[in-house]
């Protein structure tokens, strides 16, 4: 799902309950958790590209909905790019990027 730009919007309500339920963004080394949604919201200047562009690029990427992910490294500076474990793969992302990915973290 694609929201306008300054329209305030919720994470979703289903995935609450289950854990909590961050931005990718958010987490820090060693969290862990599935991926909920992918929402590019941001103002599209954030980026350099359009929120769909943006958005087309993270599900390329393989950010989808149930994939498995952690957090396994940040940068020194800034804490920017992250590093991530996804799925079987490892991806590294810059932080601001990582604002429009829902994560519900594993009680673990």
């Amino acid at each position: 799902m694609i929201a306008e730009p300054g329209v305030e919007t919720t994470p979703p309500v289903q995935a609450e309950a289950a854990g909590q339920l961050v931005r990718l963004s958010q987490a820090r080394p060693g969290h862990r958790g599935i991926i909920a949604e992918v929402r590019a919201e941001t103002h599209p200047g954030d980026h350099g590209v359009g929120v769909e562009e943006l958005q087309r690029r993270l599900l390329e990427f393989g950010f989808v909905e149930g994939a498995e992910i952690e957090v396994l490294h940040e940068g020194a500076i800034r804490k920017d790019p992250i590093a991530v474990r996804l799925d079987d793969m490892r991806v590294a992302l810059r932080r601001r990027d990582a604002e429009d990915v829902w994560i519900l973290l594993d009680r673990r």
